[in-house]
C-alpha cells in the first residue's frame, strides 16, 4: 500500500472515530437498557415489602371499576384528591387490563394483578414515546448529549425502583419531558403539554411558570394553557362535574403533615421520645404525624412554598434581564421550583421524587457542563427513596431509628438539590456591560 493510500486509510479511520464519538453507543443498546429498566422496576415491586403497587391495586383499580360500572366517578360525582384528567390514564389501564385477561398466565390473569400489569404496560408505552423524543437529535453533534441524558433516565428509573412506575405521577413525566424538549422551538405546544400534565398532577405547572418567566413567547404560551384549561373545564361541566371542578385544591389544603414530608423530619425524630406519634388518615389513605407543633409546621409550609416560588421567579427574571442565557437559566430555574414544591410540601409521598427527573433531563441538554453534580445527587436521592419505600417502609411506620435516618438523609438530599439549583441560578454568568469593562 502506498503512502498516499495509508494516509487515506488513516484519515478514514479518523473520520470514523469522530463519528463514533459523536453518535455514541448504538441506539439499540439504549433501547434494550430502557426496556430492562422498566421490566426491573415493574417486576421488583412484586417481591419487595410494603407492596409498592399499593395505590395502583387498592385505589386506582377500584376508582376505575366504579366509574366504568355505573358507580361514583371521582372528580365528577364526588370530590377527588387529583385533578380530573388523572382519571383518564386510570380508565385506560382498566381497558388494557380487560384485554389482558385471556392472555396472562396464572395469578397475573385475574383481578388486581391484571390491572398492575396493565398499568406497567401503559407507563412503559408513555415513557417510550418520551424516550423516542429525547433520542431524536436534530444535529449529529447533539446526539451523544441526548444519549447521555437517556442513560441518566435509565439509571434514575433503576435507582428509584417501582415507585417510579406505580403512581399517577409516572404518567406526567414523559409529557413534561416532551414539553421541555419543545420549549424553545414550539413553546405553545410545550405549554399545552405542561397544562395537560398539571391537570393530571399539579407539579408540571412549575415548569410552565419557569418558562413563562424566562421565554419571550408568553402570549402564545398563556393562550395554549387557556385553551387546554377551557376544553377540560367545559368537558367536566358537560359530564356533570362542575360542582367538584376544583375539589382537589380543597382536599390538598385540608391535609395534615405526612410523615415523609421534608418539613416533618425534626418532628418525626420526636417519636423516639414520645412527643409525636404516627397515625393513619382513613380520609386520604396516608400516614400523618400528630402531636405538639405538627399543625403549626403544616400551616407554615404552604405560604413558605408560595414565597419561595416567587423568589426563584424574581431571581431568574433579574438574571435574564441582566443578559444571562435562557438555555442556562431554564433547567436551574425549573429544578429549583420543583424542588421547592417538594421541600415545602405537607405531603412527602415518595413518588414526588419523579418530578425532579424532567429538569435534570433538560439540564443535560441545555447546560451540560454544570449538570454532573445535581445529576449525581438525584441518583443518590432516588436510591435513598427506594431504600425507604418500599424496602424499609414497615420499619418507618414503627418509627424505628434506622428507617427514620434513611428518610432524613433523603429529605436532606432534597434540600441540597434545591440549594444547588438556586446556587446554579445565581451563578449563571451575565455579560459585562461596557462601563464595567472599561
Amino acid at each position: 500500500m502506498s503512502g498516499a493510500e495509508l494516509r487515506g486509510a488513516e484519515h478514514a479511520r479518523g473520520r470514523m472515530s469522530t463519528a463514533v464519538r459523536r453518535v455514541g453507543v448504538p441506539l439499540g443498546l439504549l433501547w434494550l437498557a430502557f426496556v430492562a429498566a422498566h421490566v426491573y422496576a415493574a417486576s421488583i415491586g412484586w417481591f419487595l415489602p410494603a407492596l409498592a403497587m399499593g395505590d395502583t391495586v387498592f385505589v386506582y383499580e377500584p376508582w376505575a371499576r366504579a366509574a366504568l360500572g355505573g358507580g361514583p366517578i371521582v372528580g365528577i360525582t364526588e370530590s377527588w384528591v387529583y385533578p380530573q384528567v388523572a382519571l383518564l390514564p386510570i380508565l385506560i389501564a382498566q381497558g388494557i387490563s380487560e384485554l389482558l385477561h385471556p392472555l396472562l398466565p396464572g395469578r397475573y390473569a385475574v383481578g388486581s394483578a391484571s390491572y398492575v400489569v396493565a398499568w406497567s404496560i401503559l407507563v412503559t408505552a408513555l415513557d417510550a414515546v418520551g424516550f423516542a423524543f429525547l433520542l431524536r437529535a436534530a444535529r449529529a453533534g447533539r446526539s451523544r448529549i441526548r444519549q447521555r441524558a437517556a442513560w441518566f433516565w435509565v439509571a434514575a428509573l433503576v435507582a428509584l425502583g417501582p415507585i417510579a412506575m406505580f403512581r399517577i405521577d409516572a404518567v406526567t413525566v414523559p409529557l413534561a419531558i416532551i414539553g421541555g424538549l419543545w420549549l424553545l422551538s414550539r413553546p405553545a405546544v410545550a405549554s399545552a403539554l405542561f397544562t395537560i400534565g398539571a391537570w393530571i398532577k399539579i407539579w408540571p405547572g412549575a415548569l410552565f411558570v419557569s418558562a413563562l418567566v424566562l421565554l419571550r413567547n408568553r402570549v402564545r404560551m398563556i393562550g395554549a394553557a387557556v385553551i387546554v384549561t377551557v376544553v377540560v373545564v367545559l368537558s367536566l361541566v358537560a359530564l356533570g362535574g362542575g360542582k367538584y371542578l376544583f375539589g382537589f385544591l380543597s382536599q390538598m389544603s385540608g391535609r395534615g403533615l405526612q410523615i415523609e414530608a421534608v418539613g416533618a423530619t425534626p418532628l418525626l425524630w420526636l417519636t423516639q421520645i414520645g412527643v409525636t406519634r404516627i397515625q393513619y388518615s382513613h380520609e386520604i389513605l396516608t400516614f400523618e404525624l400528630a402531636g405538639p407543633g405538627v399543625a403549626a409546621v403544616g400551616a407554615v409550609l404552604t405560604p413558605l412554598m408560595a414565597l419561595a416560588v416567587v423568589a426563584i421567579a424574581v431571581l431568574a427574571l433579574r438574571k435574564l434581564r441582566a443578559g444571562a442565557s435562557v438555555r442556562r437559566l431554564l433547567p436551574a430555574t425549573m429544578l429549583a421550583m420543583v424542588a421547592v414544591l417538594i421541600a415545602c410540601n405537607k405531603i412527602g409521598s415518595p413518588q414526588f421524587q419523579v418530578w425532579l427527573l424532567t429538569p435534570l433531563i433538560l439540564w443535560w441538554l441545555f447546560d451540560r457542563p454544570r449538570v454532573r453534580v445535581p445529576a449525581i445527587l438525584l441518583l443518590v436521592d432516588y436510591a435513598l427513596t427506594q431504600a425507604v419505600y418500599p424496602v424499609a417502609y414497615d420499619e418507618l411506620l414503627r418509627a424505628e431509628p434506622l428507617a427514620i435516618a434513611l428518610l432524613s438523609a433523603r429529605n436532606v438530599m432534597v434540600v441540597v438539590i434545591c440549594v444547588i439549583a438556586i446556587r446554579a441560578l445565581m451563578r449563571t454568568p451575565v455579560p459585562l456591560r461596557k462601563s464595567e469593562e472599561s
